[in-house]
């Protein structure tokens, strides 16, 4: 199969990240922090080791503020109900996948003001301004998706984050679609917050989250299961005990880590350019491709991550998905979980497709995939003349 469907998981994962995790499985099969034998005590050093290494990829102050989730949903919820008072208001943006508008709305129900800054597209500045407006007094947060997952557009995180620390108010960064495809350094960027899904740029197993927290949670969402203070009644102050509740998943930490040491073997950039080579590759063939529509301009360097987004006119993205499908390439046919950014391009009833490359795919599967689109294309517009 030509898997094409990188933006919601990575399609193949490195032997490195595949050996990591069978290894821990079956040599080290302890509850690290849960014993003082050699075992718990392995794994315990072992997970510090993964966390040592994501705070240096991504800026982070030190490896006590990396927390391990069960995923990037997860780390966003913790930080929004963790944060937010009734009274107290946030800043989203326009593009936001559900992971954020689903809290926020039930946020919104119990007295926390909700404000959605537009994203102007292809105008960074328009964008910085549009939150700006979007602020007010009670804000206490901003959160912004460092990119779309329907159009691949990079929003100007680094120009948001000052704008944030201007105005005294915590940023929060949504990296799914960032993390491990471009660089990211929290203390350049002004992040308190970097919620990571491993599983995508970071090729590590599903069920993984990361969230870096720099700022302090009043609110943990899930308290108790610590192997440290046991004695006392209330949750641990100390970071990450605060935010890691119950038995952290150890395969899919290590897991982590080998996927954190393939990305910086083959270097961020080097990735970043060989998928969005791939992307824009796609995209002029998509372009030549009679009665295909494309919802955003080409995939430029340091503009867009590898996500390109088309339908074909008259036929729906969940039959064009299922048409590709069959033709054994996989791709993301619908809303992607984010109506706001759908809403934006009009394509609201039925979505689009989305086509994402990842490090491991080459010209041949992009030609491999342009061939059967064409086909399917040549094919609706036949049998519409009988």
């Amino acid at each position: 199969m030509v898997y094409l469907d990188n933006a919601a998981t990575t399609g193949k994962k490195p032997m490195s990240v595949i050996k990591a995790v069978n290894s821990t499985l079956l040599e080290l099969s302890a509850n690290p922090g849960r014993g003082g034998h050699k075992s718990s005590v392995r794994a315990s050093e072992a997970i510090y080791g993964v966390r040592q290494k994501v705070a240096k990829l991504f800026g982070a102050s030190g490896e006590d503020r990396v927390v391990f989730t069960p995923s990037c949903t997860a780390s966003i919820n913790i930080v929004l109900k963790g944060i937010l008072d009734r009274g107290d208001g946030i800043v989203i943006s326009s593009l936001e996948h559900n992971s954020v508008t689903r809290p926020c709305e039930t946020l919104r129900k119990s007295g926390v003001e909700v404000s959605v800054a537009e994203v102007i597209f292809g105008d960074n500045d328009a964008t910085v301004r549009s939150f700006e407006r979007a602020i007010k007094s009670n804000t206490k947060a901003v959160l912004c998706t460092h990119a779309s997952n329907v159009t691949g557009e990079i929003m100007p995180i680094a120009k948001i984050g000052a704008l944030c620390k201007q105005k005294g108010i915590l940023f929060i960064v949504d990296a799914a679609q960032t993390a491990g495809v471009i660089p990211i350094d929290m203390q350049g960027m002004g992040i308190d917050f970097l919620c990571i899904a491993p599983h995508k740029g970071l090729y590590a197993p599903m069920g993984t989250g990361i969230l870096i927290a720099e700022k302090e949670i009043t609110h943990p969402l899930i308290e108790g299961g610590t192997g440290v203070n046991s004695a006392v009644a209330v949750q641990p102050l100390e970071y990450p005990e605060r935010l890691e509740s119950g038995t952290v998943n150890l395969p899919g930490i290590i897991g982590i880590g080998a996927g954190v040491d393939f990305v910086n073997s083959k270097g961020i950039e080097n990735i970043y350019k060989a998928e969005l080579d791939i992307s824009r590759y796609i995209y002029n063939g998509i372009l030549k491709t009679s009665g295909c529509v494309l919802y955003t301009p080409i995939p430029e360097y340091g503009k867009f991550v590898p996500v390109v987004s088309f339908n074909i006119r008259g036929i729906s993205a969940s039959d064009t998905s299922e048409l590709l499908d069959k033709a054994d390439i996989a791709v993301r046919g619908g809303l992607h979980c984010a109506p706001f950014a759908h809403k934006r391009l009009g394509t609201i009833e039925g979505g689009t497709v989305r086509v994402s490359p990842a490090i491991f795919n080459t010209k041949r599967d992009a030609d491999i995939f342009l061939f059967a689109l064409k086909r399917i294309s040549f094919n609706y517009k036949n049998s519409k003349k009988h």
